[in-house]
């Protein structure tokens, strides 16, 4: 527990089973936050924000996360792609994939490169997202699916939550340019790419071998499947992320401006 600004900070605590009773809880921020099994009753939902995996959520009665998610398809009809089922499904997501980033990153080089390095609302800069996909691909694909032990750049970039691995970068300070961030990029996603083109039902319905050098995620062996749906996931998510945060930034830039 700590304190910030008069506020109460809670990190890396563990409070299963806790009960909050007639508690104030408005304006807190909950990042990281496993709440599987909650029970809120009598509560206030108003004006809130939630981004996250929702499944099994009901609210007065309702389970509104099948709503949620019919809703999230209707207004991007090709994230339903980003679930595919055999070889073929998972190479036409990665196409789309690189269709969409090209889009984002030709909508950022509009903006000042001093804007990509800013954050919006606490969240990572727009070149700290990518920095983030380059770990993610090397995680779960140079790492777990192609067996490599020691995958990383030192423009990686972990989630904040992770401890700290032996061998892992993790320079949150880093300022590299777009360029230097987007050709590393580009090796990355073709490293995706020809293990999607080669992908078969019997490779994609196996399971990794562990790599046993320390590292992240940890040396057990995965469903090559899960790996492979984890980076659409997080190519998909990250965007969505990176193009609500460019909305913000090309506000700002406008005030400017103006």
């Amino acid at each position: 527990m700590d304190a910030t600004d008069g506020n109460l900070a809670f990190e890396h605590v563990k409070m299963p089973g806790a009960r909050f009773y007639v508690a104030d809880l408005s304006g807190a921020r909950f990042e990281q936050v496993d709440l599987t099994g909650v029970v809120m009753r009598g509560v206030e939902l108003i004006d809130v924000d939630i981004d996250g995996a929702v499944w099994n959520l009901r609210i007065n009665g309702v389970d509104v996360a099948p709503l949620i998610h019919a809703e999230l398809d209707r207004r991007y009809p090709d994230r339903a792609k980003m679930r595919p089922t055999d070889p073929a499904g998972f190479r036409e997501a990665w196409e789309l994939v690189e269709r969409l980033w090209d889009e984002t990153v030709a909508r950022a080089r509009q903006l000042d490169s001093v804007l990509l390095h800013e954050s919006v609302d606490g969240e990572w800069s727009f070149i700290q997202t990518l920095r983030h996909l380059l770990f993610a691909t090397d995680a779960w694909i140079r790492r777990v699916v192609l067996g490599d032990p020691r995958p990383w750049d030192p423009l990686d970039l972990p989630f904040d939550q992770m401890k700290d691995e032996s061998g892992v970068p993790r320079d949150r300070d880093a300022r590299p340019s777009l360029d230097e961030v987007l050709a590393l990029r580009k090796d990355r996603m073709a490293t995706v790419r020809r293990v999607l083109h080669d992908l078969t039902d019997e490779a994609l319905n196996s399971s990794t071998s562990p790599v046993l050098e320390p590292g992240w995620p940890e040396s057990v062996s995965y469903p090559v499947r899960e790996c492979l749906l984890c980076i659409l996931n997080e190519e998909w998510q990250h965007r969505l992320y990176a193009e609500r945060d460019l909305d913000a930034l090309e506000s700002r830039a406008g005030a400017a401006r103006a």
